[in-house]
Formats: C-alpha cells, sequence, structure tokens
C-alpha cells in the first residue's frame, strides 16, 4: 500500500500563491513518476502537472505554464506544487498521484495511488 497526502490548499484572493505539498508514506517505488491533478465541481478531472523520478522532466497543462512549479524531493518522498499567481479558475481539489511509470503521462487512469486531495479556492 502507498499513502499520499495532500497539504497546503486553502482560500487566497485572486493574483495571490499557496504551495501544496503531498507527503508519500508507506509501499513506494523508485523510479516513479508523481503528478499532481484537479477537479473542480461537476467537471472532469483535469491534468495539472507531473514530474519524473530525478525531476529533469516536467510537464504542465497549458492553462498553469508559467504560474505552477512542480518540484520534488526524493530522499524525503515528497512533491510541492508552487501555485502563484492565481486566478479563480484555479479553484478547485487538488489531488496527487503516483504512476509507476518512469515517462511523464497526462491521463488520470495512468496513475495508481492517490491522495484525498486538498482544496484550493480561489476568489476575492
Amino acid at each position: 500500500q502507498v499513502q499520499l497526502v495532500e497539504s497546503g490548499g486553502g482560500l487566497v484572493q485572486p493574483g495571490g500563491s499557496l504551495r501544496l505539498s503531498c507527503a508519500a508514506s508507506g509501499r513506494t517505488f523508485s523510479g516513479y513518476v508523481m503528478g499532481w491533478f484537479r477537479q473542480a465541481p461537476g467537471k472532469e478531472r483535469e491534468f495539472v502537472a507531473a514530474i519524473s523520478w530525478t525531476g529533469i522532466t516536467t510537464a504542465y497543462t497549458n492553462s498553469v505554464k508559467g504560474r505552477f512549479t512542480i518540484s520534488r524531493d526524493t530522499a524525503e518522498n515528497t512533491v510541492h506544487l508552487q501555485l502563484d499567481s492565481l486566478k479563480p479558475e484555479d479553484t478547485a481539489v487538488y489531488y496527487c498521484a503516483l504512476d509507476r511509470s518512469r515517462v511523464v503521462r497526462r491521463n488520470p487512469d495512468a496513475y495508481e495511488y492517490w491522495g484525498q486531495g486538498t482544496q484550493v479556492t480561489v476568489a476575492s
């Protein structure tokens, strides 16, 4: 079993910032990819960002490029998502997920393990 726990969500004004963290515990896998997804009420789960085991390869959905930054600390089994210049459209539950592939993928079906999510609300 792998447990993923997100933290760092909250209420922020447009233009503000948040830093989300995801801590992995239990059985983990070397060489895996970690990703962030989000889901707003009534909408499909959307890929946000992902990062390879080494951190060399990253991927972002177009709507967050230049505003969000994904990073990981492999030694601490932790992944972060820095959210800057937040917009109301970013409001959603944000989930971290683990893909045992060594290739960064965007399809949520590729990710086997998921956290419970953390709420991000951007409103004035």
